[in-house]
């Protein structure tokens, strides 16, 4: 009985795991098919070996190979790396099943709901990280920061300087910054006055950038 139930816990969790949360986010066909994949097979080697006189450290040993070969056969960001070991976390505890009956189900939807937080965009959505090459060598720090703040629009910076090509005079920085809150453009502006004043009824009047010589 607690197999079934953990087992049928498994399946809602990997479907919201891996479509709900992960596909509707990300957009990758082919990371859906290995999370699913991949927790469906860690549940059925799990159970297969709580069934015989196995060590667990031979077990847990096996799953870290598979995850090593995964992991080195394609790119995939650090985002996709906590899915992939969050799919193996939840296989591993439903085939485990550990008792009380109720402690899989509880324990699977506190990693859902974490997952569904920590990835939201509500968590530092404006904060973001690239590998930035800038067309020029800049050796001076401060110069470096004031200029990315420049091409990124940012308000905070942080680099790390990868690389400085004296040669090629290009930098390679690893860049995280907190970009500045979006503001209206003049159009955009001119747009949402047009449309209250035509469910007002009222003329609205918008200056425009361009100005128009009187005689």
């Amino acid at each position: 009985m607690s197999f079934a139930i953990a087992l049928a816990t498994d399946l809602i969790a990997i479907f919201v795991l891996a479509y709900v949360l992960y596909f509707r986010r990300h957009r990758r066909r082919d990371l859906l098919l290995s999370y699913v994949a991949l927790n469906i097979g860690v549940v059925a080697v799990t159970s297969a070996l709580g069934s015989v006189e196995v060590g667990v450290g031979l077990g847990m040993g096996l799953f870290g190979i598979l995850s090593i070969i995964r992991l080195r056969s394609d790119q995939i960001t650090q985002q996709e790396i906590a899915y992939y070991f969050t799919a193996l976390a939840l296989g591993l505890l439903a085939g485990l099943h550990p008792e009380p009956m109720w402690l899989t189900p509880l324990l699977s939807l506190l990693v859902i709901f974490a997952i569904a937080i920590l990835d939201s965009p509500l968590v530092a959505s404006s904060t973001h990280r690239h590998t930035f090459t800038v067309d020029r060598a800049i050796t001076d720090r401060n110069e470096l920061i004031a200029y990315l703040k420049d091409v990124f629009a940012a308000e905070t910076v942080r680099v790390e300087v990868l690389d400085i090509d004296m040669v090629r005079d290009t930098t390679l920085v690893d860049v995280r910054y907190t970009a500045k809150p979006a503001r209206k453009s003049a159009t955009t502006t001119r747009a949402e006055a047009a449309a209250d004043s035509q469910r007002t009824g009222a003329v609205a009047w918008m200056p425009d950038s361009t100005t128009s010589e009187v005689r």
